[in-house]
């Protein structure tokens, strides 16, 4: 295992800390581990590119990382209550249907590459975000919730479904040209 698929597997083994965490309301440490996992998305993507390491698995494992780490975060900050419950279902549901999604084209043998459009990549990225500014809120005490915040759960919801309807065109295109 190379050193960019090691950071991935870490990222990954720090998302059950991160929700432990939260479940246990020790929000500081919650945030310096979602930091960490940040940190090793970030990194293991540039070692991979420098060290000329991409692997096939890194091509499937980062992303798993990513769905790992954001799913375990947005719906646990909905069970206790920190993030709006419907946002948590949209996150989910638009990974859900991205995974069925890439089965059906593996189970009906059409050829297709993982790589994430650009609008997903956005959404990924705004979807950290919100994580770490709804983590930053809850370590800083007595500051209230701010009104920008709202703007955040909406953009998020809106990219989020942006993104999902991307991936089904996409898909209803390959699935068109092989018929």
């Amino acid at each position: 295992m190379n050193i960019p698929n090691l950071l991935t597997v870490i990222r990954i083994t720090l998302a059950p800390l991160i929700v432990i965490l939260l479940m246990e309301g020790d929000y500081g440490k919650a945030l310096l581990a979602f930091i960490a996992a940040g940190l090793t998305d970030a990194l293991d993507g540039f070692l991979a590119r420098v060290l000329l390491q991409k692997t096939v698995l890194g091509a499937y494992l980062d992303p798993i990382a990513d769905k790992i780490l954001i799913g375990s975060c947005f719906v646990t900050l909905a069970i206790v209550r920190i993030l709006p419950g419907w946002l948590a279902v949209i996150v989910i549901s638009r990974d859900v249907i991205i995974i069925l999604g890439i089965c059906i084209l593996t189970l009906t043998d059409i050829a297709y590459e993982i790589r994430p459009v650009f609008v997903s990549k956005v959404t990924t990225t705004i979807q950290i975000i919100t994580i770490f500014s709804v983590l930053m809120l809850k370590c800083l005490p007595g500051i209230f919730t701010p009104p920008w915040i709202h703007g955040l759960y909406w953009f998020t919801a809106a990219l989020t479904v942006t993104s999902g309807i991307e991936y089904v065109i996409i898909w209803i295109r390959l699935i068109n040209h092989q018929s």
